[in-house]
């Protein structure tokens, strides 16, 4: 607890442009909780996480900041919320590296994302990718997080911090706060286009499979007239009908409409139509956001100012804990 306010931690990885999956799914819920008064909430830039792949130095740094900036075009508050890089707080790496020795080989083996991605980086299986969850965990429990909102995909992450949490607070005592799973509004969980029975991803090949926060109106309209869907003809909200699930989804997850109140609107009306209106809808939710993107990007010094403060207010609460572990483990602390 920070303040007598409950603590939230959750961020992106920094490389490439986050989808529209991405902001209907956790951006966008985020903004909604600007201004509850109960919470205080530390969004991350991950760029310590995101050189497990090889990266290019200019495009990852491009899109750190392009990350920062679609935070804030999307709503989220610098003032209100503390919006940092992950590289601008050493805490990180620091508290990874004692964690990691509290944590065991056969734990992290166990980890399907290691798996994953062993398989999709067979020519790059570092050993950052094997201990990238105790950063994880890490980035959490620097915050003294009582709240981190995951996923399925992430639950495996949270337990192994639940874990490594309990660990070593069974040794030196409450030094932890346990986090638990965030239950909100549940986040939509937004499909491929082009393989709409998986996850939209930032890292599709298929460049027509993903719609990103940045494409223009026409981009937009091109990638739904190419979704896939199915040759029945018939609109219908139903899991053998992945493709028209998912057009649905997101025109739900845009407009706030329940599935009756959109199967209503969409009655009677051909798979054109309904890409187009889907389409429309996403163009013109994305517009005002895209907008206030230029505007940020045009404004250097308001960037970096809030680089600056909210790296320090990060710092701050970070090598609080930080102090907390070190002194706890047996390290000397530096004399003032």
């Amino acid at each position: 607890m920070l303040d007598d306010k409950k603590v939230m931690m959750s961020g992106m990885q920094s490389t490439g442009m986050i989808t529209l999956g991405n902001y209907l799914g956790a951006l966008k819920n985020w903004v909604d909780l600007n201004d509850d008064e109960n919470l205080k909430c530390f969004y991350g830039i991950m760029d310590l996480h995101s050189i497990t792949v090889r990266q290019d130095p200019a495009e990852l740094r491009k899109s750190a900041r392009n990350l920062l900036m679609l935070y804030i075009a999307a709503g989220l508050d610098p003032e209100k919320n503390c919006i940092f890089f992950q590289s601008h707080v050493s805490a990180h790496p620091e508290l990874s590296w004692i964690l990691n020795c509290f944590t065991y080989m056969g734990e992290m083996s166990r980890m399907t994302q290691f798996k994953d991605k062993s398989a999709k980086h067979a020519d790059n299986i570092n050993t950052g990718l094997f201990t990238y969850p105790v950063l994880m965990a890490a980035d959490i429990l620097l915050y003294q997080a009582d709240y981190v909102p995951v996923g399925k995909d992430q639950m495996q992450h949270l337990e192994i911090t639940r874990d490594i949490a309990n660990r070593f607070n069974n040794i030196y005592g409450d030094v932890f706060t346990i986090p638990e799973a965030y239950v909100g509004k549940a986040g939509a969980k937004i499909m491929s286009l082009q393989e709409p029975t998986k996850k939209m991803s930032k890292s599709d090949e298929n460049p027509n499979a993903s719609i990103f926060l940045l494409d223009d109106k026409d981009t937009i309209m091109r990638k739904f007239k190419k979704a896939v869907t199915d040759s029945d003809g018939f609109i219908a909200y139903s899991d053998d009908k992945p493709g028209i699930k998912n057009l649905i989804d997101i025109y739900r997850a845009v407009t706030g409409k329940t599935v009756d109140e959109a199967l209503k609107e969409f009655d009677g009306m051909g798979y054109g139509k309904l890409k187009e209106v889907v389409g429309e809808t996403v163009a013109n939710e994305l517009a005002p956001l895209q907008a206030r993107f230029k505007e940020l990007s045009a404004d250097k010094a308001y960037i970096d100012g809030v680089m600056k403060n909210n790296a320090a207010q990060a710092s701050y609460y970070a090598n609080k804990t930080l102090r907390k572990v070190k002194k706890k483990v047996g390290f000397i602390e530096l004399p003032r």
